[in-house]
């Protein structure tokens, strides 16, 4: 068993491991990043890249590079019922740089960070490498476990970082408590192709006859999702042919390309600690996020951001001194990021109590106010931008502290 050294080690390649490996290294920390699988193309993974994560990346001079990559500008978000279409948030309304939800797939996105990464001296990112056990020093978390093609291997580290998603090997090996909240439903996922003559709606949830649509446009084709009774069997294919024809009836002529539905199994919980002496996780290690306001990949972004500002100094010293890193540290990561989260969670769940649930009982969703400019306004900040958004504060130069 061969072992590597590294101030800091992150389990998960994804949105928050990957930035927080960039972060770090920016400032000249020690980081390897471990990611479990050859690359990152995957389909039906969070694409939603929001206001609030577009601000990081023009700090980190990366916006040009990530706008050059394919991907869509949605201003808002829609719903049609009855044939009404309502706005539900607006985000033109907002006063921020990038007034819309990016749509990219999600290894366009992880390739640039990682490219971005590669370019620094003390970033490492291995893949084929995945973690799935802790190393202990007594009390305390001391690195990893991890296998790849030539066997298993240690790292040993000052801090690991659980960012390896809601079906966390750190985060159960840790055995850090958690607070499930009840997920109603799950979503079925595919793709339909898009023609040029098709309806130019960037993201909108289509309503009826006790079914729940879904539909993102990604240029050439149509993400959709569509909503399923959590511990009950998927309808039929030709049940969902014919609910999403009815829904989006310029969508009909072309039922014929869903072939099966990719089942997302939704939950949405928090940790009730976030760290161990050692260890913090962040992102969905640390709070599941269902996928609806497409929270997961900001929320992992902004996490990162915050371990990265509160921890650089602290992280800079272990590595000098090969001192631990305080709980105190640790733990000011969940004080700054568990408001936002639960935030983002209880929208999530007022979302799914009174409007998914209703519309799947087929009852007909009043919406007094969906016109008004206010209740638009509100949404968008929510859901593009959120509570406590941060900005990066650790710079290179951080060494010199």
């Amino acid at each position: 068993m061969s072992c590597i050294e590294s101030t800091v080690c992150v389990a998960g390649g994804g949105p928050a491991g990957l930035m927080l490996g960039l972060l770090l290294a920016r400032v000249a920390i020690q980081v390897t990043v471990l990611e479990k699988h050859a690359d990152f193309l995957r389909d039906f993974r969070g694409d939603t890249v929001h206001p609030a994560t577009l601000e990081v990346l023009d700090q980190l001079g990366l916006a040009d590079r990530f706008h050059a990559l394919p991907h869509r500008k949605v201003p808002a978000i829609e719903m049609v019922q009855g044939g009404r279409r309502m706005e539900m948030a607006d985000f033109r309304l907002l006063r921020v740089r990038f007034p819309y939800l990016a749509f990219i797939p999600q290894w366009e996105f992880l390739n640039l960070l990682a490219e971005v990464g590669a370019g620094l001296p003390t970033f490492r990112l291995l893949m084929r490498s995945q973690a799935h056990d802790l190393v202990r020093d007594g009390g305390r978390v001391a690195g990893v476990r991890f296998r790849d093609a030539d066997g298993e291997h240690e790292i040993r580290a000052q801090l690991t970082v659980g960012a390896d998603g809601r079906n966390s090997a750190i985060r159960m090996a840790a055995a850090l408590p958690s607070r499930a909240f009840g997920a109603p439903t799950d979503v079925g996922l595919f793709k339909i192709s898009r023609r040029a003559d098709d309806p130019d709606e960037g993201l909108c949830i289509r309503v009826g006859g006790g079914s729940v649509l879904s539909l993102i446009d990604r240029g050439s084709y149509w993400q959709a999702s569509f909503e399923i009774t959590k511990g009950t069997a998927p309808s039929g294919i030709e049940h969902v042919r014919e609910q999403v024809a009815a829904l989006a009836p310029f969508l009909a002529d072309r039922v014929s390309e869903i072939h099966e539905l990719h089942r997302l199994d939704v939950r949405i919980d928090l940790l009730r600690r976030w760290h161990a002496p050692g260890l913090l996780c962040i992102g969905d290690a640390a709070h599941a996020m269902s996928p609806i306001g497409g929270f997961g990949v900001n929320l992992a972004i902004q996490d990162a951001v915050a371990t990265a500002n509160l921890l650089t100094v602290p992280l800079l010293h272990a590595q000098r001194h090969g001192t631990p890193i305080p709980p105190t540290v640790l733990a000011a990561v969940k004080r700054r990021r568990r408001q936002p989260t639960v935030a983002a969670q209880t929208l999530q769940r007022l979302i799914q109590r009174f409007g998914i649930e209703p519309a799947m009982r087929g009852d007909r969703l009043r919406q007094p106010i969906a016109g008004s400019r206010l209740v638009r306004q509100a949404m968008a900040y929510m859901v593009g931008v959120g509570l406590r958004p941060e900005r990066i504060t650790c710079l290179p130069g951080s060494a010199d502290q």
